[in-house]
């Protein structure tokens, strides 16, 4: 990044505010915490995470095993009761503390998640703010979170409460790391359970402030334990620990289908959100303006490594001609440059070997039989880091590999469809169900196909756009369980029903 010539104030403004971060990074590198405490492996191996724009180590991390893991479930083990038996009243205090600190270090926690990710700033400057908001709006749920029913019968009372199912662990993704860490941790905290949290490998530096962040805060030792290491070695012991509970992971279905067997023979409760390949239907009564700044939105911003994103268009035959002519413009202007300028609206992938993987769809849409309409080439950003040119492949039927797999990158499939029963069809032949988006002005449409698509969340007119309290997550291939609100408690509590008899039932009386 020293190369790198400022071309705007702002641009400066974060090259500036970034070079004390990596100084102070490379210098005392990224330890577990454990307990309170920022300790080295056990083993005292470590590895050295880089940056995706110029291959610069950011760090030496430590790296975890089986034996981290043990010390650090024993301390959410312990610190667990304390935690549980706290007032409500307190642990929405501690959390709204927490948020008050992310708020405090937005602009730093940005600045990283940058670096470290490759995400465009532009939408990293929101992910702090979002990250206190999931702090704040749990932090509020505190005292609601043992709610239950009241369910009276003839001769009872029967009421429902919900107790904090003990240690958790939260398995945590590279793309947007640091808000997607509060998704799960937020909530967790606030049912009452303690955590060891394990963060992507390729992403390990904002989840250690996250950790700092809440010791800060106050939140008591032992509550949030990070422990920074390989999947098949960190992950997997966290997976396999009998103090641990549950598991919550977001990642691919194929980790996640090796996570639910792992937890198998400790019969762990497991919260998965995984993969996508989803739609977004475009039909000609739609307002195409706006349909098409959604399409775009939700496949090229973020570097397309988003689980929601639209990485299907599905336009109705009708208008396809005149709608991919636009959009082949509007993807020819986008901005692919420094993840800290302000202007760049695509940034560099976070890992060589995920640029590989994108790199590879290229071939095989080529081999598939489809035209790359535009991009699919790497591309020559500053840094020399792991830049691709946004592409977008046109001529694609519903099974090629295009049309099937995940790609997880700034690459858009285009099939087009004859109707609404055909749309249905191709929207729902894949492996995966997490989202699907639908543009029509018809509401009678509308509601038919959000019913028939199989898919944990529709957005009918509209981009993804997250309200916490809703639920989060997918069918089939894409995940188990739900996130937001009350949903996130179901995973992380346990529900108990208590009956009060009146005294007045008949008790059958054997052996009198």
């Amino acid at each position: 990044m020293d190369k790198v010539t400022p071309k705007s104030d702002v641009f400066k403004a974060n090259l500036d505010r970034a070079a004390p971060l990596l100084k102070a990074l490379r210098a005392n590198g990224i330890g577990h915490v454990i307990d309170g405490k920022v300790v080295t492996s056990i083993s005292g191996d470590t590895f050295e995470t880089r940056s995706p724009i110029d291959g610069a180590v950011l760090a030496s991390v430590a790296r975890g095993n089986a034996e981290d893991i043990d010390l650090a479930a024993t301390a959410a083990a312990l610190a667990f009761k304390g935690w549980r038996d706290l007032p409500a009243s307190m642990r929405k205090k501690l959390l709204h503390r927490v948020a008050d600190a992310i708020e405090d270090r937005a602009d730093d926690i940005a600045v990283l998640e940058c670096i470290d990710t490759g995400q465009a700033h532009r939408f990293m400057a929101k992910a702090a703010v979002r990250a206190a908001e999931n702090f704040r709006f749990f932090a509020d749920k505190c005292a609601d979170a043992r709610d239950g029913l009241n369910m009276p019968s003839e001769e009872h009372w029967n009421v429902s409460t919900r107790v904090p199912i003990g240690p958790v662990g939260v398995i945590t993704p590279w793309n947007t790391p640091f808000m997607l860490s509060t998704w799960k941790i937020a909530p967790a905290l606030a049912a009452g359970c303690t955590v060891v949290h394990k963060p992507a490998e390729w992403s390990p530096v904002t989840a250690d402030l996250l950790a700092k962040l809440v010791k800060q805060a106050g939140v008591p030792d032992g509550v949030l334990n990070t422990v920074h290491g390989i999947g098949e070695e960190a992950g997997k012991a966290l997976t396999e620990h009998p103090a641990i509970k549950a598991i919550g992971f977001v990642g691919e279905s194929a980790t996640g289908s090796a996570i639910m067997a792992q937890g198998a023979p400790t019969l762990k409760r497991v919260h998965f959100e995984l993969g996508g390949k989803n739609p977004v239907i475009v039909f000609d009564d739609a307002d195409l303006d706006r349909a098409l700044d959604a399409v775009v939105f939700m496949i090229y911003s973020l570097n397309g490594e988003r689980c929601t994103s639209s990485s299907r268009l599905l336009i109705q035959q009708s208008i396809a001609d005149r709608f991919i002519e636009k959009l082949t413009a509007r993807v020819k202007a986008l901005k692919v440059g420094h993840p800290l300028d302000p202007q760049t609206e695509i940034g560099p992938l976070i890992h060589e070997r995920h640029l590989a993987k994108v790199c590879s769809y290229f071939d095989i849409a080529r081999q598939d039989g489809a035209v790359i309409a535009v991009g699919g080439k790497p591309y020559d950003g500053p840094g020399g880091g792991h830049y691709v040119q946004p592409t977008l492949v046109t001529g694609a039927q519903p099974k090629m590999r295009v049309a099937q797999e995940e790609v997880f990158g700034p690459f858009l499939t285009v099939i087009p469809f004859r109707d609404e029963n055909e749309a249905i069809e191709i929207a729902n032949d894949v492996r995966y169900g997490l989202t699907g988006y639908v543009w029509t002005n018809d509401t009678g449409r509308a509601l038919r196909v959000a019913d028939a698509l199989e898919a944990g969340m529709i957005w009918l007119n509209s981009e993804n756009v997250r309200h916490l309290p809703t639920p989060f997550g997918g069918m089939k291939s894409s995940g188990i369980g739900r996130d937001g609100g009350d949903y996130s408690f179901d995973f992380y509590m346990e529900t108990k029903h208590v009956s009060l008899a009146r005294g007045t039932h008949k008790i059958q009386r054997l052996g009198a």
